[in-house]
């Protein structure tokens, strides 16, 4: 388990970044890549994917799905394989983890170059698999933020 405080939404998106870089270093997966994120609205979720994006390669930019529930991204092919995307995933909108699964989420999963990054995850906590990262977020005060990541 790791904590942080940032101070900043600039910190909160380096740290990601920094995650993001640490976790292609071991590049073979079973399964997808999964990170769950959970926190009040403003706690820094996508602010921090913002920067685990741009640690992935990602030059596009990063807004929270919340209306269309996922964005696909290409990831840079020498990364882990010619097939690989990073899906960001916001299941603030959900209202049965069917929603989710009719998306194609296990066909996603599955895919070990594959990358995914859920926002309230824990809305579908039942179906993630064993093995997700998860991140918890903590609104401290108007630029902090308390991270804690479990492996």
């Amino acid at each position: 388990m790791l904590k942080y405080l940032t101070k900043s939404p600039a910190e909160t998106k380096k740290r990601g970044e920094v995650l993001a870089k640490n976790l292609l270093k071991k590049k073979i997966f079973k399964r997808a890549l999964i990170l769950g994120l959970e926190g009040d609205l403003g706690g820094g979720k996508t602010t921090f994917l913002q920067g685990f994006a741009k640690g992935l390669g990602i030059k596009e930019r990063i807004t929270s799905p919340t209306f269309i529930i996922m964005k696909r991204f290409k990831l840079p092919d020498y990364l882990i394989a010619r097939s690989s995307n990073f899906y960001h995933i916001d299941c603030y909108r959900i209202q049965k983890t069917k929603d989710i699964l009719d998306l194609g989420f296990k066909k996603i999963i599955k895919n070990p170059s594959n990358i995914v990054a859920i926002e309230w995850a824990d809305k579908i906590k039942k179906i993630l698999p064993k093995g997700s990262i998860s991140l918890q977020f903590e609104f401290i005060d108007k630029k902090s933020r308390k991270i804690v990541i479990k492996f």
